[in-house]
């Protein structure tokens, strides 16, 4: 790559927090970079966001893919793999070209590579978009919380706010409406419909919500409320991260699952803009799991034109945080894709922009399970009107599901809304 076409990537990189290596297939993202898109007067913490952040220990080889590490384990003995195991090991063989290729391209991107090491640094060259504060306790579990029978007593508090020119030279001024409004966090549409960030407390803790955006934290029971009246108010894009049935995840506890089959009753069809939409569905590499959305999930949920896209994981050096080539634990997850006609165009007759298959989208990976916003990427695929301001009518929902967390807890939604390149996030601060 050419000197002045690096640093002019580079440069659209610390302002976009995307870099698009030239001639390939793939991107490296910074998330905390678009999720500041989102935000007025605050911006998301890089140290709090890559709290794993992974870096090569001293001593450490580092591994490349398809090559063999100098400090080599102890291998467990070999089994013949059943039917599912090969179907998944050909998937894999499939993605692996793409993903090499995509891992080359970021080795290559010098600049980019120089620059990973101060993605966790908050002056990582940001600007003076506001202020940045560190989570200095654990999260709280909404989950647990909206299971107990206190939950529809639980309210938060929303604090508004707007600019005010001041007199002569002095600038803007910030000003706060009122004492604030207070509503049930709990099944219920907590919106921000303003221009600025709005201030949220909730058990003595500050959350911020974005400009033009809302959540609605329920049972799975409710979810269907969901659907709002008017058609205008529709989705173009529905992205959804199940917490797929899993046994290590189970046997680790690390998040309850939801049965598979659950997912068959979500309202994705009647959440769809009535000119369509692209849904984005994360998924794990089971085998099993893989063949439920495809013959089951997508068809009941009228998703067409099915692509698939890959989040490699890569540690701060660029290299992988895990062999490419191990079995049970790859280092990359997928993203399928795919249409949904709206109710005013024909299923057979739909025109949508062709989604190019194998996409690498390749980032340090933050908290578990934690997926990087992907709506920046998707822009120019997302049917519907594209007006001059694009947030006007194009919008965003984001669908995450949890499971049971015991017989007498109900499975569990977080849904948040907001306008198109503007991922929807609680910030904790």
């Amino acid at each position: 790559m050419a000197g002045g076409e690096t640093g002019k990537e580079l440069s659209s990189f610390l302002h976009s927090g995307i870099y698009r290596f030239p001639n390939s297939n793939a991107v490296f993202m910074d998330p905390v970079r678009v999720l500041n898109d989102s935000y007025t007067r605050f911006r998301v913490s890089p140290s709090s966001y890559y709290s794993r952040f992974c870096e090569p220990k001293e001593n450490e080889d580092v591994r490349i893919p398809g090559g063999e590490s100098r400090k080599r384990k102890r291998k467990k003995g070999k089994h013949d793999l059943n039917e599912r195991e090969r179907s998944a090991e050909k998937r894999h063989q499939e993605a692996r070209p793409f993903l090499l290729t995509a891992h080359e391209a970021l080795l290559g991107a010098w600049d980019l590579l120089s620059f990973l090491s101060d993605l966790k640094r908050d002056g990582c060259h940001l600007g003076n978009k506001g202020s940045s504060h560190e989570r200095k306790d654990n999260e709280l579990s909404f989950v647990g919380l909206g299971s107990v029978w206190q939950a529809p007593l639980y309210e938060m508090s929303l604090h508004f706010y707007s600019q005010k020119k001041q007199g002569g030279d002095e600038g803007m001024q910030l000003v706060r409406h009122g004492e604030g409004v207070v509503v049930p966090i709990f099944s219920n549409l907590v919106s921000n419909e303003t221009n600025d960030d709005a201030e949220a407390e909730f058990l003595d803790r500050w959350f911020i919500l974005p400009r033009k955006s809302c959540f609605h934290m329920s049972d799975l029971g409710q979810i269907r409320n969901l659907i709002p009246a008017d058609s205008a108010h529709l989705f173009n894009l529905i992205v959804i991260d199940p917490p797929w049935e899993n046994r290590s995840v189970h046997q680790k506890s690390v998040y309850p699952m939801l049965p598979n089959r659950n997912l068959l009753s979500l309202p994705v069809k009647q959440l769809a803009h009535t000119e369509g939409a692209l849904v984005a569905l994360w998924v794990t590499n089971r085998e099993k799991l893989r063949v439920f959305v495809e013959k089951e999930l997508f068809p009941a949920w009228d998703v067409l034109n099915v692509t698939e896209f890959y989040w490699l994981k890569v540690k701060a050096d660029g290299s992988l945080i895990g062999e490419l080539d191990l079995f049970h634990h790859r280092p990359y997850e997928c993203l399928l894709l795919g249409y949904i006609s709206g109710k005013g165009t024909n299923t057979e007759h739909a025109s949508f922009k062709t989604l190019q298959d194998n996409q690498v989208i390749i980032s340090i990976p933050g908290d578990h399970s934690r997926k990087p916003p992907i709506g920046k990427l998707l822009l120019d695929y997302i049917p519907g009107p594209k007006p001059a301001r694009q947030e006007q009518k194009r919008m965003i929902a984001t669908i995450l599901l949890s499971g049971r967390k015991g017989r007498k807890h109900p499975e569990w939604f977080q849904f948040f809304s907001n306008c198109i390149a503007k991922i929807s996030q609680l910030l904790v601060i």
